[in-house]
């Protein structure tokens, strides 16, 4: 999430004293959200992708010993209850929907140059199937890699990998309270059937409210059809400014402090509530984090100056203001009901030299001539008797 505030990242980064942040990338092309980078080497890391070259790349490039990288394609073990239900190899998406949109046929008038273009490029435009891949047939399971490399706690997940990724999702099933994931970002479809396996965000988000997950933030992408193509929002052909709902990104956390006296909130650390904070900021939700950091006040204090966190806090939700108000007298502001939390009053009506002419008063004949067709308004007649009575003088 480019653009990041990361000022309260640093103070939080800065009270983890017995534990590191921790989180897995499942497609991690591209390598890990610049913003985690803030934790230094309390940062450890897992990033899966299909594709091998690029893997190599992020490897030879990571100067941190505790971020790794794994070439493989990630998929659910074949002994999962979910593989029953949803067979042994994904069937792919259901439905075609991509192939209607003006992004598939911007690919394919591109297609012959990407080609012959390098793996960097090949990754701008999501065209990871022609880099060179892992052995499709030597599938990875998440959870097992997670435990061959000693990740028995998890603060973050991120699964984005253009087709299995509810599969992926339920490879984790029985395990999110078990690592002590807090917030989980996945990439969901907004087209497909209804079926129970369906990669489809209303699978998606049934499935983490059954896990004990909330909703915090939807973005969603639309894509124009070929049929009349629309302006795309960004240099690379994907979204644009109009169209259909395609996919989105679905943003879950637990939220402790809905429930401050629930065993969840009990069973997290303090250092697990300042990195749910923490990702509660990167998410842009500087109010979610601030609720934490109030709720669990006594809990968190003996780590974290609350006040200074709260203030960073402030001045985050306060973005492009020169001089940010602190936490308290913002918080003070907002009670007198101020204007300053409401859009700025409309425009001013426009200069009289900016205004079109305004219609000439009808004459009196006219008025008169409109009076005969509404004889039964006397007191229109009237007026213009009056009207004629002045103009005798």
């Amino acid at each position: 999430m480019n653009g990041t505030d990361t000022s309260f990242l640093k103070l939080a980064a800065e009270s983890l004293k017995n534990e590191r942040f921790t989180l897995v990338d499942v497609g991690c092309s591209g390598g890990l959200e610049p913003a985690w980078r803030v934790f230094g080497d309390r940062l450890r890391a897992i990033g899966f992708d299909a594709s091998a070259s690029e893997c190599r790349r992020l490897a030879a490039e990571e100067t941190n010993p505790d971020v790794h990288y794994v070439a493989g394609f990630v998929d659910i073990p074949p002994d999962h209850p979910f593989t029953k239900r949803d067979g042994l190899v994904w069937g792919g998406h259901a439905g075609g929907f991509y192939e209607e949109t003006s992004s598939s046929w911007t690919m394919e008038l591109r297609a012959a140059r990407l080609n012959s273009a390098s793996d960097q490029e090949k990754l701008t435009h999501n065209q990871w199937q022609s880099t060179e891949l892992a052995d499709p047939n030597k599938p990875l399971y998440a959870p097992q890699v997670l435990e061959e490399h000693g990740f028995t706690d998890v603060d973050f997940l991120k699964i984005d990998v253009d087709g299995p990724d509810f599969r992926i999702l339920n490879s984790f099933d029985g395990l999110f309270e078990k690592l002590g994931l807090v917030g989980i970002r996945l990439e969901v479809n907004m087209f497909g059937g209804a079926g129970e396996t369906t990669n489809i965000f209303h699978n998606t988000d049934r499935f983490m409210r059954q896990q004990g997950y909330a909703l915090v933030r939807l973005d969603t992408y639309i894509y124009s059809k070929r049929a009349l193509p629309a302006r795309f929002l960004y240099m690379s052909p994907t979204n644009t400014v109009s169209g259909r709902l395609f996919q989105g990104e679905a943003y879950y956390a637990r939220v402790p402090a809905s429930a401050p006296d629930s065993a969840l909130a009990t069973s997290m650390t303090a250092e697990k509530l300042i990195k749910l904070a923490a990702i509660f900021s990167v998410w842009n939700q500087p109010d979610g984090a601030a609720e934490i950091l109030v709720t669990f006040r006594d809990r968190i204090a003996p780590l974290l100056d609350v006040d200074a966190a709260l203030d960073r806090l402030a001045a985050q939700t306060q973005a492009g203001k020169e001089r940010p108000l602190p936490y308290r007298d913002y918080m003070a502001l907002f009670a007198t009901d101020s204007p300053e939390f409401y859009p700025p009053p409309s425009s001013p009506p426009a200069s009289a030299a900016t205004l079109a002419p305004a219609p000439q008063r009808p004459t009196f004949f006219q008025r008169l001539k409109a009076a005969w067709y509404s004889v039964s308004d006397w007191t229109y007649i009237e007026k213009l008797e009056n009207d004629l009575r002045q103009r005798r003088g």
